[in-house]
């Protein structure tokens, strides 16, 4: 077979090109430390690591979710375990107050002032706020949801953020539920009507969070239901309106104390001592539900980090380069390219001019 001029450079030149762009591809790994840089490296591990980045990156996302909503939670918790020590305050000033025995006129107008303070700090408390928005306030966090006695002027929504692929969690509690009572123990509730006149000149109120028919002349029954009929009660009227929230209005609570206290009326004092423990049991209980969302923001969190850190390590076994066999290759190109040369030089060293000495 006869072998041509032209063949031979084609040769050399092939056998060049080749052994350089070897060399050029180990050179860019060595300075990436990579071994897949384009999908075209190897199509399924480069697949696996766009999947493992993009998981990455949505667990940095879920994990500065994670961390804000356990912000707004812990400060929200910090501030009922506040209310929660008012509110046993005030339920020791009223036990002290309850009997004449222990307290007298004067040392319940003095006591009342006491309790209005409560009464100041627990709306102070309902109008906390984290960086510029409202921790009770619903919905509405850019303004107060509460007025100084104790007005709600929030929404009942539950702000819920994305911890998860598939997972969300309410990072607020509405001042409603904490204050008021509203469904506190319910999802839904029966928004309040205008008072009507009941029979029997009982008007049915909203008090303290509890559906119930006071008689105008008298002091107002506790009871979870309404009551109508004569005196001593008897059975519901079906033409009453009620309004069942299952809670108990704190605010109303502590009125109620100071203004039996400043009128020196031992009956409203002992009642009371019952209604603070209700309204200290219904802080407790929203505490708890605080408390449950905080833990499984933990252990989401924990199950991101390590996901983190599986999709890290599979990432860095696909795609990251071996050292030691990296320059082991290195050296390899670079004595083939140098053989290369030295053989092709010799190849087609014969010229035109050599010819014509």
């Amino acid at each position: 077979m006869r072998i041509a001029d032209k063949m031979n450079y084609d040769q050399v030149k092939h056998n060049l090109s080749k052994n350089r762009s070897e060399m050029a591809e180990l050179q860019n790994q060595a300075a990436t430390q990579k071994r897949v840089n384009k999908p075209s490296d190897d199509p399924v591990a480069a697949t696996r690591v766009l999947a493992a980045r993009t998981d990455i990156a949505g667990g940095r996302q879920f994990i500065k979710n994670i961390n804000a909503a356990k912000s707004f939670l812990e400060y929200s918790e910090q501030s009922l375990g506040e209310l929660a020590d008012a509110l046993i305050r005030a339920k020791e000033l009223a036990i002290s107050q309850a009997n004449d025995a222990s307290a007298n006129q004067r040392s319940r107008e003095v006591t009342a002032t006491e309790v209005e303070q409560l009464l100041s700090q627990a709306v102070q408390i309902g109008n906390r706020k984290l960086g510029d928005r409202f921790l009770f306030g619903g919905f509405k966090t850019t303004f107060a949801p509460f007025d100084p006695r104790g007005n709600y002027s929030g929404d009942d929504g539950e702000m819920r953020i994305t911890i998860d692929k598939k997972a969300s969690v309410a990072m607020n509690v509405p001042g409603s539920q904490v204050f008021l009572g509203i469904d506190v123990n319910a999802p839904s509730r029966e928004a309040p009507s205008a008072r009507p006149l009941a029979p029997g000149g009982k008007i049915e109120v909203p008090d303290m969070g509890r559906a119930r028919t006071v008689d105008e002349r008298r002091v107002g029954l506790r009871g979870p239901a309404s009551v109508d009929g004569a005196e001593g009660g008897g059975a519901p009227s079906n033409n009453t309106s009620t309004w069942r929230t299952g809670g108990i209005n704190v605010f109303r609570v502590l009125q109620d104390l100071e203004a039996g206290l400043r009128t020196n009326d031992k009956g409203t004092i002992q009642d009371a001592i019952d209604t603070v423990d209700e309204a200290l049991a219904q802080v407790v209980l929203v505490r708890s539900k605080l408390g449950s969302r905080v833990m499984t923001l933990n252990s989401t969190l924990e199950g991101i980090q390590k996901g983190q850190v599986d999709a890290k390590t599979m990432a860095s076994n696909l795609e990251d380069a071996d050292t030691f066999e990296l320059v082991s290759d290195i050296n390899k190109t670079e004595s083939t390219l140098k053989a290369s040369l030295a053989t092709s030089g010799k190849l087609i060293q014969p010229s035109l001019l050599d010819f014509l000495r």
